[in-house]
């Protein structure tokens, strides 16, 4: 009872930390991570807020689980649901950081929580975010993780920069930073159940060699095998 209390906890703990990863780096106007310039450019050419389009993107990739016989955990449903909700939240409370020192404050600490709350939500041990749902899908019926990763998110990328989404400079930073945070956070955050080691970290991999935006392919390996043990389910980031 009191470890599914702390995996609950720790859960909820990463979806919410995650969307003020989202509201931050938004905040910022430095570049947002490839998939929120594209929830930003919906949101700017069709309204609805960041958050709102979030979610509708999260559950219509969820919708792409079909064929692909993916199946969602607890995790996958609270993170459709959550993590727009906790990015428009923290959208509406952050004042707006008019100074350029104060901007960069905002970028980094994102960068510094997404990894932390990467490492929160999939050390839980619930299941796939969506996006990250898909990429695993996909993988399984003999893709490289890099190359369908690297595709998703280069597509969403493009088309929300051309809806409107702001990308620069946090966008780049973003996409190489985030995959050794969650490779230092996800080992040591991850609940094992009773008498199951921790995995021990992988060696990271230069940057040239991890995809964009997420986990490196040696921790999405194996954390995906780590998970497919313990709850029959796959992730590897929030998404």
């Amino acid at each position: 009872m009191a470890l599914m209390v702390r995996r609950l906890v720790q859960l909820y703990a990463g979806l919410a930390l995650y969307g003020l990863g989202i509201a931050l780096q938004v905040a910022s106007g430095l570049g947002n991570d490839p998939w929120d310039v594209f929830h930003q450019g919906l949101s700017r050419r069709f309204g609805l807020s960041i958050g709102a389009w979030i979610i509708i993107a999260g559950a219509l990739v969820m919708l792409l689980w079909i064929p692909l016989r993916q199946k969602p955990g607890l995790g996958t449903i609270s993170n459709v649901v959550l993590v727009g909700a906790f990015a428009d939240l923290f959208l509406f409370l952050l004042p707006d950081p008019d100074a350029t020192a104060v901007r960069w404050a905002f970028l980094i600490s994102a960068i510094l929580i997404g990894g932390f709350a990467t490492g929160l939500y999939i050390g839980a041990g619930f299941g796939a975010g969506p996006r990250d749902g898909l990429m695993t899908g996909l993988a399984a019926r003999g893709h490289s993780i890099r190359v369908v990763r690297t595709g998703i998110e280069f597509t969403v990328f493009a088309t929300g920069w051309l809806l409107g989404g702001t990308a620069g400079i946090g966008t780049l930073l973003y996409a190489v930073a985030i995959g050794p945070l969650a490779h230092v956070f996800i080992p040591r955050l991850r609940v094992a159940p009773a008498g199951e080691a921790l995995p021990q970290p992988r060696p990271v991999p230069s940057p040239a060699c991890r995809p964009a935006g997420g986990a490196d392919q040696g921790s999405a390996a194996s954390v995906v095998s780590t998970e497919r043990k313990s709850s029959g389910s796959t992730s590897v980031s929030p998404s």
